[in-house]
């Protein structure tokens, strides 16, 4: 049977929701990274611009290469999902654990909707007084035999949870990416 093209009132809608929906995503995404970019305080502020201030001078009293490996060891994260994903992938690729930025969202956002102190107290693990938590929805048992070193023993530390969780995906399944329910 051949392909029948749309209608062209149908293709102008889903052209014109398309147009909307990634502005929609434009918009909020630019409306989380302002959020994480203003200082909450004015103090907060003000001791930003010092501490800016002294790196400026240190850049320049030093050498280039000296300063290029200082930045790069002391990377950091934001406290959101975004920046424990970020951190969980950094430390998963320094242990060879495999996982991209996509398959981890997309476990956490059905799993937990990004709720780090989310707990699951009605499945057969709750019922049996093991509930899953987290990100993830790890169980304990499952944490202490997946937990990654480097990571807090904690299982709702939020890197700890999505790194063990993705050790435990990676071991059982290949990788935290071929996992498309709950696992």
């Amino acid at each position: 049977m051949p392909f029948a093209p749309m209608p062209a009132r149908t293709a102008d809608r889903t052209d014109r929701m398309r147009r909307i929906s990634v502005a929609g995503i434009a918009t909020a995404g630019a409306a989380a990274v302002a959020l994480t970019l203003v200082p909450s305080s004015p103090a907060q502020a003000a001791e930003h611009t010092g501490t800016a201030a002294k790196s400026t001078t240190a850049a320049t009293s030093t050498k280039a290469a000296t300063s290029t490996k200082a930045a790069a060891s002391a990377k950091t994260y934001s406290d959101n999902l975004d920046g424990w994903i970020r951190e969980s992938l950094d430390i998963m690729k320094s242990k060879g654990i495999p996982g991209t930025y996509e398959g981890l969202h997309r476990n956490i956002m059905r799993e937990s909707s990004g709720n780090p102190n989310a707990e699951n107290g009605w499945d057969v693990n709750a019922q049996n007084g093991v509930p899953s938590k987290g990100l993830l929805q790890v169980i304990q048992p499952t944490f202490d035999t997946y937990h990654v070193s480097g990571t807090a023993n904690d299982l709702t530390d939020p890197v700890a949870n999505i790194t063990a969780a993705a050790n435990y995906a990676a071991d059982r399944y290949g990788s935290i990416d071929n996992v498309d329910s709950a696992y």
